[in-house]
């Protein structure tokens, strides 16, 4: 008898409501502590749909991330200020309805200082999560790479010298995540790297090559760096979303 293996890979869609939420909590007319609850609300939909499709393995959809790569942006310091178009730009094609994006890197985007941890990214998505599904819980920690998109080798400062050491602090602020989530009993987790795609398309591999490494680093050195965040977490099972 062959069984398959199911899984979700990326982000599922927020609700209509917890758009509205995010809305009303940026323009100030609620507090994050009721905009929390709403939170709440769509990852327990999120889980009930996952295990009505009889889905193994269950992620909170990522409902309470700014974006699906923020949640390292926003718990460390050391990051210039940003809003949700430091994580959506460059081209994006749509359907006749919603039509083609075309977003600019913001021009403020760096890395200000060194790296510095305020709360651990995602214990707390893990931690709501385990304690609600009956399936396997996993959760999305975004790869070193997607950090580079802060990077401006034009005007970093003194904190790092070098995009190796600015990756350096970053693998390891995420072994110490994985670290935490490993005591609270993670099996399984999607390290989200999409970036070895992007250096397919010629425009995006510009971009990276222009940050301080070219193609054949950032294949060499990216594949060693993905290699050192899973290094020595025997019990858990690492998956790669490409």
């Amino acid at each position: 008898m062959i069984t398959a293996h199911t899984d979700v890979v990326g982000s599922l869609l927020r609700p209509a409501f917890l758009q509205r939420a995010r809305a009303q909590l940026t323009e100030g007319h609620i507090q994050q502590l009721d905009y929390s609850l709403y939170e709440d609300q769509a990852v327990n939909q999120a889980i009930a749909l996952q295990e009505d499709c009889g889905l193994e393995i269950c992620t909170d959809g990522e409902m309470r991330r700014l974006s699906f790569q923020s949640q390292i942006v926003e718990a460390v310091e050391g990051f210039s200020e940003h809003d949700s178009n430091a994580f959506l730009w460059g081209n994006w094609l749509g359907d006749r309805e919603i039509g083609n994006w075309n977003i600019e890197r913001p021009k403020h985007l760096s890395v200000m200082g060194k790296l510095t941890r305020r709360k651990f990214p995602t214990v707390a998505e893990f931690s709501y999560l385990c304690k609600r599904t009956r399936l396997i819980p996993n959760i999305y920690p975004k790869t070193r790479a997607w950090k580079s998109d802060f990077w401006d080798s034009d005007s970093h400062t003194e904190a790092y010298a070098s995009l190796d050491s600015f990756l350096a602090d970053v693998v390891a602020i995420m072994r110490e995540e994985i670290t935490e989530l490993v005591t609270l009993g993670i099996q399984y987790i999607q390290i989200d790297a999409p970036y070895y795609t992007l250096l397919l398309d010629s425009e995006t591999r510009a971009f990276y090559e222009a940050q301080g490494w070219t193609l054949e680093q950032w294949l060499r050195f990216g594949v060693e760096l993905d290699n050192a965040i899973m290094e020595g977490f025997p019990s858990v099972t690492f998956g790669f979303h490409l």
